[in-house]
């Protein structure tokens, strides 16, 4: 198994906070006056949209026999996320541009992890709340 970790740290003297993971940094923040919000980074339901589609993104290069090919280059990935009182109740993914990928995008859905994942659910251990 492995294991991917994150941490998000909060700016001091700011109400945004600092993801990181793997080498790399976000900001994450809430809307413009929303909770103390700056609308200086992203919140957690864009976060949870790039999440599905940078996973499908990523898993049409793995599926491609040649992660270099011009045609893929020409695909993009839309998630929207639905969001009633504070839940996700539903998401959505559209593919432009992809005609000539067809099957390289039905492999890539097949084997998405963040796809799979929200679809499926998965257990949450909260600790030291």
């Amino acid at each position: 198994m492995a294991t991917i970790s994150a941490v998000v740290r909060p700016v001091s003297g700011t109400a945004t906070a600092v993801g990181s993971s793997g080498g790399h940094c976000i900001v994450v923040d809430r809307p413009d006056g929303a909770a103390g919000g700056a609308g200086l980074g992203f919140n957690g339901g864009q976060l949870l949209a790039l999440a599905i589609a940078g996973c499908l993104a990523n898993d049409l290069r793995y599926a491609a026999a040649d992660p270099e090919d011009p045609h893929l280059d020409a695909v993009r990935v839309l998630a929207d996320v639905d969001v009633v009182e504070g839940r996700v109740v539903g998401a959505r993914v559209r593919f432009e541009g992809g005609g000539a990928v067809a099957e390289l995008l039905r492999a890539a859905i097949a084997d998405s992890t963040v796809l799979a994942a929200v679809r499926s659910g998965f257990p949450v251990e909260v600790v030291g709340a």
